[in-house]
Formats: C-alpha cells, structure tokens, sequence
C-alpha cells in the first residue's frame, strides 16, 4: 500500500475488529450486506455504517488561510492613518494662520510615515519586494494603489516637514542655495500630502475589505468610515498633545467629529454584518481591544468638549484619542485572523446570500448559476 505526504493530515482510523462468521463458517446475511438492525435480522432497516459527523473543513485545516499578518502590519495601519490625517490637519492649520499647530501636524506626519514604512517593509520580508510594487500601476489592485498613494505621499510630507523643521532651527541647516528651492516647494508638496492624506487613510480599510477573511471582507463597506474615523482621533489626538490650547482649536474639533464617526460607523458595520462574521469583533482578545477603544474614544471626546482648553486635560484626552485608534486598528486586524479559524463564518455566510440571490431570481452571473433541482 503507497502512502502519499497527505496521509499525515489524516485522522486516526479507528482499529479493526476481527469478523466473526457463524460455527458452521459462513457469514450472517445481515452483516455481510450492512442491513437489518442488530438482534432482528429481518433486513428491512438500514444499519447505519458510519458515526453521524458534523462536517467541519478538510482535515480539520481552516478553509481560509489566515494572512501572515503580525505586528508590523497592525502599526502600519495605525500611523498610516495618523499620517494621513495630519496632514490634513496641517493643511486647515495653514489656512487658519496657527503656525504651531501646522508644525506640528506635519512633524508629525513625516514621523508617522518614517515608523510606518519600514513596518511595512519589514512584513514583506525583503526590501526590494517594495521597490517592485513601483514598477507598474495596477489600479484594480488596492495594493499596487496603495503603494503608489504612500510614496506620492511621503515624498510631499518630506518636503514640507524638512522646510518646518529648517524654520525651527532659525534656518540652520546647510541647505545653502537649496533654501530658496525648498521655500518654493514646500507649498506644492504640502498639497501633495494633503490630497494623499485621506486616501491614505483610508486604503488600508480598502485593502483588508478586498481579501476572503471572512470578518474583513463582511465589513469592506463600513471599514473605510472607521479607519477615517480612526485616523482623525489619532491625529487630533497627537495634535492635542503637542500644540497649545490657543492654537489647538481644529484638533478639538476634529477630534469630537471622529468620536462621533468613530462610534457610529462601527456599529453601522457590526450590524450590517452575518452575525458570524461579526462575532470576532465582540468576543476575544479583539473585542475587548474594541471595547476599550470605543471607551477611550467617548471619555476623550468628553475631554475634548468639556476641558479642551486646559493643557493637561487636553493632553490627558489626546492621549485617549490617540490609544483608542491603535486598538481599534490592532482590533480590526486581529478580529479578521481570529476569523478564518472557524469554517463556519466562511461557509454560512455564503451558503446564505447565495440562497437569498436565488430567491431573489438572480441566477445569471458567476455566483449562482442557477436553482438546485
């Protein structure tokens, strides 16, 4: 008998009895063909040959495969969201004449962008896969866009950030005949970032909702409005922290529009999701994260309304703001992970809307090819 590199996978068999045969040598009717019932061997039932099953996946192996996903991606995802949103917040801060709180909105966003790339390179295991995802534009791909959105972005918010920080050193740094090509540049790149900056924000959202893990792929719709939202807390949050109160008025309120998106998006995308898919983000280690975020999210936003004007109560709600963006992030990417482990929220879900387009008469695309007969 061969034996293949799957057999491993297999359960145990349990181990064969002898057969019995009657004394005078020949087999019982009855169990020779698997009928009849034991002690009536009148053959007219059916003997069950196997233990009723439940049916779970091949092999006890989940049916998606988890996405090698671990702590880099979860920081990514949160300063990706504070860059893009600083930048933002940097650009209403140049509009509105608050010097500081543009310095430090696009510092911040420069710093953001360092600490996030590399954690995005460091996840792809080699440096040059990155440089790869350069060579073309691929825009039905949310990473090749994705790719392209944080370099253009990058390259704007370094330029804008290296002409704040020769301003704060009193125009120190040996730049030479650069600092007038940089004085002139730093307008348009600033705008770079700030177009860049919500899409940056919110394409990570995007990315995830494109994959088959069943809880990401069940929120695709919502999760772009909480990772806004998400962003918006950290950056205003951050922006809280570093800027005095006389100059912080846009980051208070920005801050108190992401708690109000924050929250209502989502439980808008909890409650529009299969209950399975939607399990993993109420139980376990990332419900509890998005349980403390929603928290964290509310007590800063009360912070912000109530004490915003005092520097160490803004400072003590920025903080919340803040934390709460990174474990609605970190929660997010580890509810997805948790949810490929129980096949269920894989094939409930879509044994059910497959269901409701048949009932509904759609029967002429790829997905249902028509009623079972």
């Amino acid at each position: 008998m061969t034996h293949s590199a799957f057999d491993g996978y297999r359960p145990p068999e349990p181990p064969r009895g002898r057969r019995r045969r009657r004394r005078d040598g020949v087999r019982s009717p009855a169990r020779r063909r698997g009928l009849g019932a034991l002690g009536t061997g009148d053959g007219g039932r059916e003997m069950p040959m196997v233990e009723d099953v439940e049916f779970s996946s091949y092999y006890g192996r989940p049916v998606v495969k988890a996405p090698p996903w671990g702590a880099p991606i979860g920081l990514y995802l949160f300063v990706g969201g504070v860059a893009g949103a600083s930048a933002l917040l940097g650009a209403g801060a140049a509009l509105t004449d608050r010097p500081a709180l543009r310095r430090n909105a696009r510092l911040t966003a420069l710093a953001a962008v360092a600490v996030g790339t590399p954690a995005l390179i460091e996840d792809l295991g080699r440096p040059e896969r990155f440089l790869h995802m350069l060579r073309v534009i691929k825009p039905t791909s949310p990473m090749s866009l994705g790719t392209w959105i944080l370099s253009g972005f990058a390259s704007g918010a370094g330029v804008a950030a290296a002409a704040e920080i020769d301003r704060l050193l009193g125009e120190r740094l040996p730049l030479g005949p650069l600092r007038p090509v940089l004085r002139r540049a730093e307008g348009p790149a600033a705008a770079v970032s700030t177009v860049l900056g919500a899409p940056l924000a919110a394409y990570t959202a995007v990315l995830l909702g494109d994959t088959a893990v069943p809880t990401w792929q069940g929120a695709r719709r919502g999760l772009p409005f909480v990772f806004v939202s998400s962003a918006a807390l950290a950056a205003s949050g951050i922006a809280m922290i570093t800027t005095p109160v006389a100059q912080a008025g846009p980051a208070r309120v920005l801050a108190v529009l992401g708690v109000a998106g924050d929250v209502v998006a989502m439980h808008r995308t909890k409650e529009s999701m299969h209950p399975l898919e939607a399990e993993p983000l109420e139980t376990g280690a990332a419900g509890r994260k998005l349980r403390w975020a929603e928290r964290l999210a509310v007590a800063g936003g009360v912070a912000t309304l109530l004490g915003g004007r005092n520097r160490w109560i803004a400072a003590a709600g920025g903080a919340a703001l803040a934390t709460a963006s990174a474990l609605t992030r970190f929660g997010v990417l580890e509810a997805g992970i948790e949810s490929v482990k129980d096949p269920r929220r894989v094939m409930i879900p879509q044994r059910e809307r497959l269901e409701k387009r048949r009932a509904e008469g759609i029967t002429d695309d790829s997905i249902t090819t028509g009623p079972e007969s």
